[in-house]
């Protein structure tokens, strides 16, 4: 027998990486691991009763449509639906606009698949979502950052950068902004950095894939206008999902673009997937139809609003002098910053030891040699008390690192 297949492979499938938090999750399985490291939703928000209700009633009704396939571009009526709560957000949108994708994660695929060729270059924040950098990384792409403030991402530096590229003949592809509580560091786009991204947009030729997975989980403040609402000219691919909103597991989402960009996104994923999980569209239309997401919605707010005011109390009462954290008005996670010279993976070793995890902050930048100061803790998944406990055993650890007493 072969000791290896490593030849076999093509160059993208050697150049593929595991994502660090996926690898993370195999090691928290301990009984005792509190773990701030997933992005899991928590499972007490989910509607098991009126899913079961609904699946039970699809089931006894015209079942063998919602076993069959389906047509790529998603259900109708579920895609009627989306349309319609889209523009309570202000997009002007139809039916046309809107695909179905099996969870949001494939449009960045299917973007990659569409748009990048080798070497093309990719607009990113710095940090950003970990998935998307694998994802198009797989298509070659070739990453430009921009850092963050607590307005997201720079506009200044990002107009700079634009300049820089435009005037050295590498004119960026895609810009891939997360405008509501932006994972990782939770920060939130304001209007007018949306109104002006845009506008370089526009003049610059540029596609923007606008990530909102956390949109509606706003705790604090009031609600932004996505940007794909201030798009006049169809250059805006909007992504979202029902993952956050009524369960993961369902692996439903969709996607708003120009009819000529969604078509040829609908014929990237016919090679994909065919079509996406039938059974769960029809589910989630009805979850719609009958009135029960709004409520969802606010009861997922009221949970996990308590659970960050939680975290960012226990961060004020356990973390030492010289830890810096963002506070976010919602979304899932908050970001923290070492004092300089700490190194957040060499931590990490010794937090799962005591029994707590985190995800280092450099897996969140394109450069590995960034955010090693940096780390991300989630506080919708774990429980009240253990949210406190979790934090009192990594200010322990933190302080003991930092030499303090």
């Amino acid at each position: 027998m072969t000791g290896s297949f490593d030849h076999h492979f093509s160059a993208r499938a050697n150049a593929m990486k595991a994502s660090d938090v996926r690898e993370l999750l195999k090691l928290l399985q301990a009984p005792d691991m509190i773990s701030f490291a997933g992005g899991l939703p928590n499972p007490a928000t989910f509607p098991t009763e009126i899913i079961r209700e609904i699946t039970n009633d699809i089931l006894s009704g015209d079942a063998r449509s919602a076993l069959q396939y389906g047509i790529t571009e998603g259900y109708l009526p579920l895609r009627e639906a989306v349309a319609e709560r889209m523009r309570g957000k202000r997009i002007d949108v139809t039916t046309d606009n809107v695909g179905i994708v099996s969870g949001s994660q494939q449009v960045i695929d299917l973007v990659g698949k569409v748009f990048i060729d080798p070497g093309d270059s990719i607009v990113v924040s710095a940090p950003t979502y970990l998935t998307a950098l694998t994802g198009f990384a797989v298509y070659n792409a070739r990453f430009e950052t921009v850092p963050i403030d607590e307005d997201n991402m720079r506009m200044d530096l990002f107009e700079d950068k634009l300049k820089t590229l435009t005037s050295d003949s590498r004119h960026p592809k895609l810009i891939y902004a997360l405008p509501n509580f932006q994972n990782p560091a939770g920060v939130t786009m304001p209007e007018r950095n949306r109104r002006r991204l845009i506008d370089l947009a526009s003049e610059h030729d540029l596609i923007i894939l606008e990530d909102d997975p956390y949109g509606e989980l706003r705790y604090r403040g009031d609600d932004v206008r996505p940007i794909k609402s201030f798009d006049d000219e169809g250059r805006v691919v909007y992504m979202s999902t029902f993952s956050k909103i009524l369960a993961p597991g369902l692996r439903i989402g969709w996607m708003l673009a120009h009819p000529d960009i969604l078509r040829k996104l609908i014929i990237a994923k016919q090679s994909s997937d065919v079509c996406t999980n039938v059974l769960g569209q029809v589910i989630s239309h009805e979850y719609i139809a009958r009135g029960h997401i709004d409520t969802q919605i606010g009861k997922i707010r009221a949970m996990y609003g308590r659970k960050m005011d939680l975290m960012l109390d226990g961060m004020k009462r356990f973390m030492p002098d010289g830890i810096e954290w963002i506070t976010p008005e919602g979304g899932m996670f908050l970001w923290a910053t070492l004092p300089e010279g700490l190194s957040s993976g060499e931590l990490l070793e010794k937090a799962l030891k005591k029994g707590v995890a985190f995800v280092s902050g450099r897996a969140f930048f394109p450069d590995p040699a960034d955010g090693m100061s940096t780390m991300r803790l989630n506080f919708t998944y774990p429980s009240d008390d253990l949210i406190e406990e979790g934090l009192r055993r990594l200010g322990a650890v933190i302080k003991e690192e930092m030499g303090a007493p």
